[in-house]
């Protein structure tokens, strides 16, 4: 269980700390089993005394990224993702003005194809993006379906999760400096993601934020910043999170040879 608020110096009677998390269309963009990073952020975020709302958009809404504090998307198949893309773009103004505003974004899985200039898919076809990154994806036929030990100056810890995507993003200012296994944006062992302020995203699932609690605590972070909210002298911890961590790591380093 988590620690009581009073251990963590909250109380609940001053406690203004509100956030709403978009989660843009978990029903298609959820290919393997994405909505647990909104559980598990969501969890972390209440035990530390942010009230959190999770509003979820489908194909046919509007997504309400006025009120978005957070902004989600998931991996899906390479036809659910053009769907996704379709959908987002006749609200990529919106979803832009919400950037500006400074709500933190984190896309997982294909869905951070979606964010770049263009996505040319494995028939030839083009399918423009929504142009909040300068980056260009590029299908393949050949699929890299392996698990991933990334590195990023941004946290100390690397990040463990799984990566199963037929693709070549080209130009992306990269989230992960290098991998120590498994196949960056261009190249095996190459870098990985995207960040650009406050939008990050990377290929890799697991769900990546069950996987990594210091992903977790970086994210809770930089929302804490943006809101301008007091950060508490220590996070919260779910049971065993950090324990499974640590044993994935060495699983999968001893495999890459590190």
């Amino acid at each position: 269980m988590f620690m009581h608020d009073k251990e963590h110096g909250f109380d609940e009677e001053e406690n203004h700390m509100e956030l709403t998390i978009l989660h843009l269309y978990p029903d298609c963009m959820s290919l393997y089993g994405e909505y647990a990073n909104i559980m598990v952020l969501r969890r972390h975020l209440e035990a530390a005394g942010v009230a959190v709302t999770v509003q979820t958009a489908l194909f046919e809404d509007a997504p309400d990224f006025e009120h978005a504090g957070f902004i989600y998307m998931g991996a899906g198949t390479e036809r659910t993702q053009k769907a996704a893309l379709t959908a987002l773009t006749a609200h990529a103004e919106a979803f832009k003005a919400a950037v500006d505003r400074g709500a933190v974004v984190l896309f997982t899985g294909n869905a951070m194809e979606t964010l770049g200039i263009s996505i040319v898919d494995a028939a030839g076809k083009t399918w423009l993006g929504l142009g909040l990154a300068d980056f260009a994806t590029v299908e393949t036929n050949q699929r890299a379906p392996e698990d991933v030990i990334a590195h990023t100056s941004l946290w100390e810890s690397p990040v463990v999760g799984f990566m199963n995507k037929c693709s070549m993003t080209e130009d992306a200012t990269p989230l992960f400096d290098k991998l120590s296994l498994g196949f960056g944006n261009e190249e095996e062992k190459g870098p990985e993601g995207y960040v650009s302020g406050n939008v990050f995203a990377t290929h890799i699932t697991g769900p990546v934020l069950t996987k990594n609690p210091d992903f977790v605590d970086f994210l809770m972070k930089r929302i804490f910043s943006v809101k301008e909210w007091e950060l508490p002298a220590s996070l919260p911890v779910l049971p065993y999170e950090r324990e499974a961590y640590e044993v994935t790591l060495k699983e999968l380093s001893a495999r890459s040879g590190n």
